[in-house]
């Protein structure tokens, strides 16, 4: 695979990285200083809605889970 190619995946990983990490963060801060934080409080909104969402498909997002899960573990590995 060219350089280029290898050098985009990489800075793409480190960014997912990074975002994981921040949104965990992001966890830690909502429930230690509730949902009146600035900015946080709606990243942490935004990510309770989707697990709602796929609460609320069923079948569906149970499947969503499986596929999202599969692909962390196949970047992790």
């Amino acid at each position: 695979m060219p350089s280029y190619l290898e050098a985009a995946k990489r800075w793409i990983q480190n960014l997912t990285e990074l975002g994981l990490l921040l949104v965990a963060l992001f966890v830690v801060v909502h429930i230690l200083f509730g949902p009146s934080t600035p900015f946080i409080g709606g990243v942490v909104q935004h990510l309770l809605e989707l697990v709602a969402a796929l609460g609320n498909a069923g079948l569906v997002g149970l499947i969503a889970v499986g596929i999202i899960l599969w692909l962390f573990q196949k970047r992790a590995a």
